[in-house]
């Protein structure tokens, strides 16, 4: 039985994040943290008690400690990240907003070390993981990255394991959005589970409605299609079943940014724990909704036992469909 519960791989960027509100060329003092939707999922499931492995490359210098040392003490293993010593570590500047409006985010990330990750980074002993969960985003960073995403889906797939993939969409990395929907649909469709926003899957698949949003994924094999609808909730697809649970209300909203890793690593749990995609689907819209009202990418991700104390919430919201 492999020791690995859950491969995560891509980017882990060093984020410094504004300490007042107003222009970021303005700003004067800003705290260091980490970013990066695929690290922050790791994070999450590693609170639940998971046993999450890291794939990715950071450069030889103190934004690259950080960026592992942050993720060891969150209990994700950081064995097969590279310390690259020819390439930076990638980071972000985000700014400080009032009234839980969307951040401006600023990346610093071209040529990063994380940009060279390929096919040699792929030690045979990964692939014994339960499962794999993938984005759209390191496939945006290079060439190398593209064919290091398709070849673990795809061998990860084949293997019986089960593959989860959040779109993820970053525009600004594609050279143009023909090239992203041809290349994150591929992807898509090595997937079980696939997470898409409402209006990312209107860019993806020229569709409105979550239902034909969700017919255009499972047409091409996909298990499952959980599409966000942000504070409305999420809908949810399979061959047999579909359904929508309503999302939890929260009294603040401080930051938006990391809410939808927070619904993956809620729907990912509850089904590597074989629970019903209703089940699955009120426990991502929970813990999307602790992840709203904290200030960072990751911090308001709950722990076992927060998640443990918080469960007949879910129950109650997906007895309601």
């Amino acid at each position: 039985m492999s020791e690995i519960d859950i491969l995560s791989f891509g980017e882990t960027m060093a984020m410094f994040v504004a300490e007042q509100p107003g222009d970021l060329a303005q700003v004067s003092h800003f705290e260091k943290r980490i970013a990066g939707a695929d690290s922050n999922v790791a994070i999450g499931l590693a609170r639940l008690g998971f046993k999450v492995e890291w794939l990715s490359r950071v450069g030889d210098d103190s934004l690259g400690r950080f960026v592992v040392d942050s993720l060891q003490r969150e209990g994700v293993s950081c064995q097969h990240v590279t310390v690259d010593p020819l390439h930076p570590t990638g980071f972000q500047l985000k700014s400080r907003e009032l009234e839980g409006a969307d951040p401006a985010v600023e990346y610093f990330r071209k040529g990063s070390a994380a940009s060279r990750l390929s096919l040699k980074d792929i030690d045979p002993r990964l692939l014994d993981a339960r499962h794999l969960h993938a984005t759209g985003i390191p496939a945006a960073l290079s060439g190398s990255c593209r064919d290091l995403s398709r070849e673990l889906m795809t061998c990860m797939h084949n293997a019986g394991r089960s593959v989860s993939f959040d779109p993820n969409l970053r525009p600004s990395l594609w050279p143009n959005q023909a090239r992203m929907i041809n290349e994150i649909n591929y992807l898509a469709s090595l997937a079980h589970w696939v997470f898409p926003g409402l209006a990312e899957g209107l860019v993806l698949t020229g569709y409105e409605d979550p239902p034909d949003i969700a017919a255009f994924y499972l047409d091409q094999g996909v298990e499952a299609v959980v599409i966000k609808l942000g504070a409305n909730g999420a809908y949810y697809r399979t061959q047999n079943d579909q359904g929508f649970v309503a999302g939890v209300p929260v009294s603040q909203v401080v930051d938006t940014v990391g809410a939808g890793d927070g619904f993956a690593v809620g729907v990912i749990s509850a089904l590597l724990e074989n629970q019903g995609f209703a089940q699955a689907v009120a426990r991502g819209n929970w813990i999307g909704s602790q992840a709203v009202q904290s200030r960072g990418d990751m911090e308001g991700l709950p722990s076992r036992a927060a998640l443990d104390a918080a469960l007949p919430i879910s129950r109650k919201l997906a007895e309601l469909i």
